[in-house]
């Protein structure tokens, strides 16, 4: 069996029950418990049951799974900005929210230099990013139940699996969409790479 490294879900605002009443059973299929070995969640997670979906996650150590406080959340003890690190990688969290102007690139990298990180993840958006730049990562979930954004915007269920391995990784974007070769919704993966080791990374979708 491949070695893919260590298996990293990234996701966030899931606004449950406030804006989505559930995770699309679709993705319900793909996460399944003992094969994520981190969470790292940008935040609105908005309630007790959903937080401890996400510690079930990972079984037997949920202290890889951490979470950042979003706009929407009551739970105190979510820290604004988390940093941990996983293989070869410092990555740093943060709903978004609190960028000015938010989801602004200069924003993104000023707060990127700012927690000192080689891979930074933010929310707040309910739109999946991957940028890559400079040997520095970019990342944004979306939302992981497609719950509407604060002013009402529809979005696109979705989240992201990383597997790092060392100082490369592989980032898997899955999103629940509308496939009109069989008008049907249907999960979608997209996939691409980073390398610290690169003088250029690798961020465009394949």
């Amino acid at each position: 069996m491949q070695d893919f490294g260590e298996l990293v879900l990234v996701l966030g605002d899931l606004c449950i029950p406030n804006r989505k009443g559930k995770l699309p059973e679709q993705f319900k299929t793909l996460l399944v418990p003992g094969k994520i070995k981190h969470v790292l969640c940008t935040g609105n997670v908005c309630s007790k049951s959903m937080d401890q979906y996400l510690r079930n996650l990972v079984v037997g150590n949920a202290a890889n799974v951490h979470i950042v406080r979003g706009d929407m959340d009551d739970e105190k003890s979510y820290p604004e900005t988390k940093t941990v690190t996983i293989g070869g990688f410092k990555i740093g969290m943060c709903h978004g929210h609190q960028l000015v102007p938010s989801a602004h690139l200069e924003s993104l990298l000023n707060l990127q230099r700012k927690l000192d990180v080689d891979i930074l993840i933010t929310g707040n958006t309910h739109q999946t990013e991957v940028f890559a730049n400079d040997k520095k990562y970019l990342i944004n979930p979306g939302s992981v139940t497609g719950a509407a954004t604060f002013n009402g915007k529809t979005s696109i269920p979705s989240f992201i699996l990383m597997a790092i391995k060392g100082n490369n990784v592989v980032t898997f974007v899955y999103e629940y969409k509308f496939d009109p070769d069989t008008n049907t919704q249907k999960v979608k993966v997209s996939k691409s790479e980073f390398s610290k080791n690169e003088e250029t990374a690798s961020g465009t979708f394949e």
